[in-house]
């Protein structure tokens, strides 16, 4: 892809080529996929109870938003990600949702111990909680559940690491949008 479409939301087959185009492996691509499918049902079962969520936004967001495995797969991937989507010249809100999916979120704070430049990046957006939800939900191209997921994330970093509440937070966040 040469440059992204002019409306900021690229198709599915323009995500898929940028990936590609990217250096992004095929594991990366088929998560990225998954993600979008995980996303895109999590966003329509609000849109059926009336909330208002930019679909086209959460598609090309779950699509793109591990762009930044192309360069490095360590926790930097999503700042990563935001610079390469920002450089390409998306729209400034896929380079937030690829910037803030990794955990449930990280923190200035943490962000600055971890060697990413200072900032949070803290989902805020409800298209940001609903990419970075189904990016926790998909292991490798797997849908889990989210006790999978906090007994992954405490099995890692232990069980009193602040991403565990975050993600419990985001998790019922969004399901109580969903089932409240």
């Amino acid at each position: 892809m040469s440059s992204p479409p002019r409306h900021g939301r690229p198709s599915t087959e323009e995500a898929l080529s940028f990936l590609r185009k990217s250096g992004c492996n095929q594991k990366v691509i088929n998560h990225c996929i998954t993600v979008a499918k995980t996303a895109v049902e999590i966003a329509e079962s609000h849109i059926r109870r009336g909330v208002n969520v930019d679909l086209a936004l959460v598609r090309s967001g779950a699509l793109l938003h591990d762009i930044g495995r192309s360069a490095t797969a360590k926790v930097k991937h999503g700042a990563e990600g935001g610079r390469i989507l920002r450089e390409a010249g998306f729209s400034e809100d896929l380079a937030r949702i690829a910037e803030r999916h990794v955990g449930a979120g990280i923190p200035k704070e943490e962000a600055e111990k971890l060697g990413l430049p200072t900032q949070d990046y803290l989902p805020e957006t409800l298209e940001e909680k609903i990419v970075c939800y189904a990016d926790k939900l998909v292991s490798g191209s797997r849908v889990t559940d989210i006790d999978h997921v906090i007994q992954d994330f405490a099995s890692k970093l232990g069980p009193d690491h602040p991403s565990i509440e975050r993600i419990k937070r985001l998790h019922n966040e969004i399901t109580i949008r969903v089932n409240g």
